[in-house]
């Protein structure tokens, strides 16, 4: 089977919606004969490219099969993160609005990692993807980690015991894990500034 062929063959399994990288397809065989097979299958309307060096399969409009969609750019950022094995998280004012912290929704969306900072763009929608310290991704796909990142961005001083309150219900812990939580956070040196604030939810948490 040709390189073209083995390109073509791959491609039908990819599910439709999903990006991926062409440098996953580099294994089958010389990168040039790659890279012209990709060419022609987006010529053809088989893949259409979204990003440098991403490709997806299109999939039919829900209600107008005529109409093709492709992905997202938070899609394409997601699979140049898992790539590249960088962390990936949403930024501090996103999870500081989803938890209750604040009523602002963010205007861009905007996505903290250790890899590069980068943009992402399809169509009108655009991400950006911004190099942060290590100490701000810790605990990814933990409540622990989501209240790190929503306290990040905001001070002490706007903060009442009845936000916290809130964003615990949001993350549905219980009120020891909670306590746990709050204690655990309390003793990180990127939340310095917030030591004693979180002390005294504690306090009044276990009261």
């Amino acid at each position: 089977m040709s390189v073209s062929e083995q390109v073509h063959t791959r491609v039908l399994r990819m599910k439709r919606g999903t990006p991926f990288s062409i440098h996953s397809f580099y294994k089958l065989g010389a990168q040039t004969a790659v890279q012209k097979a990709m060419s022609r299958l987006t010529q053809e309307g088989v893949v259409a490219r979204v990003s440098k060096g991403y490709y997806v399969r299109p999939k039919p409009f829900a209600h107008i099969p005529s109409i093709k969609i492709t992905t997202s750019a938070e899609k394409v950022a997601e699979a140049w993160a898992k790539e590249n094995n960088y962390k990936l998280v949403s930024q501090g004012i996103e999870e500081a609005y989803r938890l209750g912290l604040q009523t602002q929704a963010p205007v861009k969306t905007i996505l903290w990692t250790n890899g590069p900072s980068r943009e992402f763009r399809i169509g009108n929608e655009v991400v950006q993807v911004k190099h942060v310290i290590e100490k701000k991704l810790k605990w990814i796909g933990k409540p622990e980690g989501t209240l790190l990142r929503g306290l990040l961005v905001m001070s002490p001083e706007s903060v009442e015991l009845t936000s916290i309150k809130l964003a615990i219900k949001r993350l549905s812990l219980s009120g020891q894990d909670a306590v746990e939580m709050l204690h655990k956070l309390s003793g990180l040196a990127v939340l310095q500034n917030w030591r004693d604030k979180l002390q005294e939810f504690e306090r009044q948490l276990v009261q």
